[in-house]
């Protein structure tokens, strides 16, 4: 219940959503000046995708680990710890001036988005309207994936057109994160202190035996949606510069924000809908348009290459929503956590390795070539993902259905 001094539980779940959307903001304003960086500092595309994978990695391992705290020792306790922790990574960014700098803000940053993420999440479905139970959810997956899009394309703009580009946007970002941390303390707290943190910091990630098949099944789709991620993520807008000569910073955050848009409009068209059906379009459309991404840049077509990476977005957020769909109803409420934090062990991994990967091949391969054979693959696995769909399904208890997450949700899901 909300408290006399506080607000009431409208105002409050929407002030929630702000957080997380501000949070996930944050979290792809880095993409649009990795070229940035690299021009002023010179390192290898290789030492690129390290600073963006090592976001991706103490993520994972904040979600692991302190992920459910907030159900221990409050919500508020956890978001305040995680906000300031989150606007001190902004400020490291402001005054970053070379790698090592850059890579401790990037993992000071993953750490406090795992961390608030979980607790941000709980704290939208405890306070959704009571005759709109699914609120909670829809917000949680629209907010984070409307953020990560709204974040390269605003830090793109600033970027290109406002002083201080490496500076500008982070400040702003870390006198965000204080207001929001002021905002917050307006809101109720509803979750009391129970005994159990220390035990909650055992990282856990179990796939329960009645899922899985349907885990097994799922891992094509959730490697090749994952890593078409990464690769927009940390080379798009080098893929932008260096393939298709469009220099302008706002035309790279772009290249991130289309993918996101599109994943969100994805999970948003197709969600209600049979998980079988929707894996069935997202990795047709995921196929295609990675295909189609790989023809464009090929032929230099800017106007092709935004359209194909719309269509691979709209597959990547159905695909991973088919993934959900399938898999979430066939855990037990006390096994979802759990089966939730594989799920997402295995997509952070898929998230950051290939792109790795893909980094230190592009100084001997060149960008597009590497570009092509990880397109290639990643649209073999989503042809791959296709094909499962056609087996025949083993019967499964279905314990208690669940609203699945939405994609590009910097782990919600895990230990709401």
């Amino acid at each position: 219940m909300p408290n006399s001094r506080g607000l009431s539980r409208t105002p409050a779940f929407w002030l929630v959503a702000a957080a997380l959307l501000l949070l996930t903001f944050a979290a792809a304003a880095p993409s649009p000046l990795y070229v940035v960086y690299q021009a002023a500092w010179g390192f290898s595309s290789g030492t690129l995708t390290v600073i963006f994978a090592v976001y991706a990695v103490f993520l994972l391992l904040a979600l692991t680990t302190v992920g459910s705290l907030s159900d221990f020792l409050g919500r508020k306790p956890l978001l305040y710890g995680s906000l300031l922790l989150e606007a001190g990574a902004m400020l490291l960014f402001t005054n970053a001036d070379g790698v090592g700098p850059l890579l401790a803000a990037r993992a000071v940053q993953g750490f406090a988005t795992g961390a608030a993420t979980g607790a941000l999440s709980a704290t939208l479905v405890d306070l959704q309207p009571e005759r709109s139970p699914g609120l909670g959810a829809l917000v949680n997956g629209a907010a984070s994936t409307l953020g990560l899009a709204l974040g390269a394309f605003g830090s793109g703009l600033l970027v290109q057109y406002g002083p201080a580009p490496r500076v500008l946007v982070f400040a702003l970002l870390a006198a965000g994160f204080l207001l929001a941390v002021a905002a917050l303390a307006l809101i109720p707290e509803t979750a009391g202190r129970r005994p159990g943190a220390l035990a909650s910091l055992v990282p856990r990630a179990r796939v329960p035996r009645q899922a899985r098949r349907a885990f097994a099944v799922g891992t094509p789709a959730l490697v090749a949606v994952w890593s078409l991620g990464g690769l927009y993520l940390s080379l798009g807008p080098s893929l932008a510069a260096g393939v298709l000569h469009l220099h302008n910073h706002l035309v790279g955050g772009l290249v991130v924000s289309t993918m996101t848009a599109a994943g969100t409009l994805g999970s948003l068209l197709l969600r209600g809908r049979p998980a079988r059906t929707t894996l069935r379009f997202g990795s047709t459309a995921l196929a295609l348009g990675v295909v189609g991404t790989l023809a464009a840049l090929d032929r230099g077509s800017a106007p092709l290459f935004f359209a194909m990476t719309a269509l691979a977005g709209l597959g990547f957020g159905a695909t991973f929503l088919g993934v959900l769909s399938g898999i979430a109803p066939l855990a037990a409420p006390a096994e979802r956590a759990e089966l939730f934090a594989a799920v997402y062990v295995l997509s952070y991994l898929a998230f950051s390795a290939p792109a790795v990967a893909a980094g230190f091949a592009v100084p001997h391969l060149g960008l597009l070539t590497t570009a092509t054979g990880y397109g290639a693959a990643v649209a073999l696995l989503a042809l791959a993902a296709f094909g499962t769909t056609f087996a025949r399904p083993r019967p499964a208890a279905r314990p208690n259905p669940v609203e699945p997450a939405c994609p590009v949700e910097a782990g919600g899901a895990v230990r709401s």
